[in-house]
C-alpha cells in the first residue's frame, strides 16, 4: 500500500488535493459499504450536524447526510481494518512529510438521492486541531449522471472529484474550500480527519 500513500501524498504536493485510486482493497471497501447497509437497516445512521459541540447548526441548512463514528470498540472487522489502514498512512505520513499527526476521527457518511452539503471547510471557528481531511470513497460504478462530485475550489478554480470506489482523497481541513453536489443515488464514503491534539 506503501505506493497508494505516495500516490495520495505527492499529489497533494503537487495540487494541494491529493487523489488515489485503489487506496482501499476491493475487499475492504466492498466490507466497509455492507457496514454501512447494516446501520442504515438498524437505524443507526443519524443526521449529521454543523460544527461541534459548543458551535452546532440544528437547522441542516447547510447538508443532509447521515453519519455514523467509526471505533474500533465497535469490534467490527472492516472497521477495525480501515482503522489501522489510516494508523499506517498517517504512521508514513509523518515520517515522509514531518506533519505532527496524533490523532484522528473517522466517520461513514451516506447521501441519500437528492442530499448535498453546501461549500464550506473542515476546520471548526473554536478549535485548530483538524489539519487534514481524508476521503475515502464506497460507490460502485460510479457514473458523472449520478451526481455527488466533491467539488473543490482553490485559486479561483474549480475541480470536481467522482467517488469511485476505492478512491481516497486528501487536502489541508482550514484552507480548502468544498462542497458535495447533489446525490442522484445512494453515495457512501467515510469522512475523517487527520489531528494533532
Amino acid at each position: 500500500m506503501q505506493d497508494q500513500f505516495d500516490l495520495l501524498i505527492d499529489s497533494y504536493l503537487s495540487n494541494q488535493v491529493g487523489i488515489a485510486p485503489g487506496f482501499l482493497t476491493a475487499e475492504l471497501s466492498t466490507g466497509l459499504q455492507q457496514n454501512i447497509l447494516q446501520l442504515q437497516e438498524d437505524n443507526l445512521m443519524t443526521p449529521a450536524g454543523i460544527g461541534n459541540h459548543e458551535i452546532k447548526d440544528v437547522n441542516q441548512n447547510m447538508r443532509s447526510d447521515k453519519i455514523y463514528w467509526l471505533d474500533k470498540k465497535h469490534d467490527n472487522v472492516f472497521e477495525k481494518e480501515f482503522l489501522q489502514h489510516a494508523e499506517n498512512f498517517i504512521e508514513h505520513l509523518n515520517r515522509t512529510c514531518y506533519t505532527g499527526i496524533n490523532a484522528y476521527e473517522f466517520h461513514y457518511a451516506v447521501y441519500e438521492q437528492g442530499n448535498f452539503y453546501k461549500r464550506h471547510k473542515d476546520q471548526f471557528k473554536n478549535n485548530s486541531n483538524r489539519k487534514y481531511s481524508l476521503i475515502s470513497y464506497l460507490n460502485n460504478n460510479w457514473l458523472q449522471a449520478d451526481g455527488g462530485q466533491l467539488q473543490i475550489y482553490q485559486n479561483n478554480s474549480m475541480q470536481q472529484i467522482v467517488p469511485h470506489a476505492q478512491t481516497a482523497v486528501l487536502f489541508k481541513s482550514d484552507e480548502t474550500e468544498h462542497e458535495v453536489m447533489i446525490a442522484n443515488r445512494t453515495r457512501m464514503s467515510i469522512t475523517g480527519w487527520l489531528k494533532t491534539v
